[in-house]
Parts: structure tokens; C-alpha cells; sequence
């Protein structure tokens, strides 16, 4: 028996579908994934509530209205391969695991990743590829990917992940200072790589991403 259930279809209802999120696609996900797996025990009351929670290291697992806004913004039918940098703790890569064909994760922080790859394991989603390491080279042994989503801020939009996509692929990455960003969609529309559709989905606030296209430790 699911106990989460109902709290699981109670915050798609006020939290998603309430901000206009419609992608039938992403709404089933997130009604379907036990997110309360992905939280510390002694957070679990707060699983579902409107906004993000500590896991740890420093890091946080995402409220789920941006877990939904930046997944829709991927436009994902069902055959992608995607690339996630910033595993945390693996209720974003459940989710991209749910919805494409595969996922390939990178986590700069080892414990996170063991602990994102056995609730992953746990949940059958064997689909996913994870390495520890820096995430803003991309992982190019495995592009172009269809989509890729950076779920930690970025001092300037990543140039090593603008090209490991393919063309008319998506790129969901938060822009900006380390205290405030603007969630940025870009699509990428030639081998030019100036050919950039650019859309602006609204301010956030996430984690800063680390390493060489990042801020530093």
C-alpha cells in the first residue's frame, strides 16, 4: 500500500497543475515517483510541501513545481537520451528515468550519487547512468544528447553542454549570480553554434554549479 499517494496527487493538483504546468507526461511522473524516498527521514512530513529541502552536503532536492517546470521545458516523448548535471539526490533522475529512453547523471559528490544510485536501483530505474565528477564538461563520450537539464546555477550558459546537443535539442539550466538566477530554455537550431532560440522561464534559486564552466569551490 502507497500511504504517499494521496499526498503525492494532492501537490500535482495545488502546486503543478494550479502554475499551469500541462504535459500530461509530466504530471503522471510526478504523481507516479515516491518523492518521499528522496528525502532525509526525518524530513518525510515534508516530502511533498512547496518547496525545496536539504539532503545533505550542502545541497537540496528541488521544489516540485521547478521539478516540473524545467521538466515540461524538455518536451520529452519517450526515446531521448538526456543528460542531468546534478544528480543530488535522484528525484529529478527518477522523474527524466520515467519519461526517456535514458539518462546519463553527473554528481560531483560521490556519497550523493551512491545514495541517488540505490533508491534509483530500489525503484527499478536501471536506465540510469551515473558518474562523480565535474558536470559542466558534459559527458562527451556519451553525446549528443536530446535534452540536458543542469540542475544547479551556472555563472554563464555552459558552452561544453551547448554543444553536446544535437540539433533541435533542449538545454534547462538556471543563469545568474550565486544568491539569485533566471531559468533559461535553449534550444539549439544549427551546427552554428550562435544558432540559439533562447526563452526565459522566470527567476530561481539553486545550488551553484561547480567546477570549469561553473563557479569555483
Amino acid at each position: 500500500m502507497d500511504r504517499y499517494k494521496k499526498q503525492r496527487a494532492r501537490m500535482v493538483e495545488t502546486q503543478i497543475k494550479a502554475r499551469s504546468i500541462t504535459d500530461p507526461l509530466v504530471l503522471k511522473a510526478m504523481e507516479t515517483i515516491p518523492r518521499h524516498l528522496f528525502v532525509d527521514e526525518g524530513l518525510i512530513d515534508q516530502a511533498h510541501s512547496d518547496n525545496p529541502l536539504p539532503i545533505g552536503e550542502k545541497q537540496t532536492i528541488s521544489q516540485p513545481y521547478i521539478v516540473a517546470l524545467m521538466t515540461q521545458a524538455l518536451e520529452l516523448k519517450g526515446k531521448e537520451r538526456i543528460l542531468e548535471i546534478g544528480t543530488g539526490s535522484g528525484y529529478q533522475t527518477a522523474i527524466l528515468a520515467h519519461l526517456a529512453d535514458r539518462v546519463f547523471s553527473i554528481e560531483r559528490i560521490a556519497a550523493l550519487a551512491t545514495r541517488a544510485r540505490k533508491i534509483l536501483d530500489q525503484l527499478n530505474y536501471y536506465n540510469v547512468a551515473i558518474r562523480v565528477g565535474d558536470g559542466s564538461y558534459g559527458w562527451k563520450e556519451e553525446a549528443p544528447f536530446d535534452a540536458i537539464i543542469t540542475t544547479a546555477a551556472a555563472p554563464k550558459i555552459p558552452r561544453y553542454l551547448i554543444e553536446q546537443l544535437v540539433v533541435g535539442g533542449r538545454l534547462v539550466v538556471p543563469v545568474g549570480s550565486r544568491d539569485v538566477q533566471t531559468l533559461y530554455k535553449l534550444t539549439r537550431l544549427a551546427e552554428d553554434l550562435s544558432q540559439i532560440k533562447k526563452e526565459d522561464l522566470g527567476g530561481c534559486r539553486f545550488v551553484s554549479l561547480i567546477g570549469e564552466s561553473g563557479w569555483k569551490e
